[in-house]
């Protein structure tokens, strides 16, 4: 007959007198085991930026980063094929990008699908063509301003001036899409609207 072996959950373990039992006062605790977790400064760190939630927190990181000109100025790169871009931060609901534009480039018109965003000019001019419920409307876009758009607003962002220039551009939430509008579809869907 095979000899059953008991497991250590069903052994029983001698006690111990009340004067050799550990004396804490929360019994066995997270604290009383580990120890306080915010005596130590890399577990219950307050220094950490906290992540935007709204849109004039939206507006203060892009004008921080705009600030910044040390964190992305090295990133900086241009393309004569195309627009260059990269990723600067993700936070939770959002994602900030870099871009660069060659005198001439231009976005094409589109929307940001389900993406509401911010975006600033770094160095450079942009020009900015939206529909309006006047028909298509341009503005400059020059360093130090601040451009908030909704979701669904259908825009194109062209480099008209002589010089290259670089924007920063933050959507919430991330941006998964970027709907193409031909010309005579922009002025359609304006009809309808």
């Amino acid at each position: 007959m095979p000899r059953l072996r008991k497991r250590n959950r069903d052994r029983k373990l001698p006690l111990l007198p009340p004067s050799a039992a550990p004396r804490w006062t929360d019994g066995l605790s997270d604290v009383s085991i580990a120890g306080d977790p915010t005596a130590f400064p890399h577990l219950a760190r307050t220094d950490l930026p906290a992540h935007p939630t709204t849109v004039a927190g939206y507006a203060r990181l892009v004008r921080e980063i705009a600030a910044d000109r040390a964190r992305w100025e090295p990133l900086v790169r241009y393309d004569a094929l195309t627009r260059w871009y990269s990723r600067l931060e993700t936070g939770p609901g959002y994602e900030v990008w870099l871009l660069s534009w060659l005198p001439g480039q231009s976005s094409g018109f589109h929307d940001h699908g389900r993406s509401a965003g911010v975006m600033t000019v770094l160095q450079g001019e942009l020009t900015e063509r939206a529909l309006t419920t006047d028909g298509e409307g341009s503005r400059a876009l020059a360093p130090g301003g601040v451009r908030v758009f909704a979701t669904g607003h259908l825009h194109e962002m062209v480099n008209a001036a002589l010089e290259p220039a670089v924007s920063v551009h933050l959507y919430t939430p991330g941006l998964v899409e970027m709907n193409q509008y031909p010309a005579a579809t922009r002025r359609d869907r304006h009809r309808v609207h």
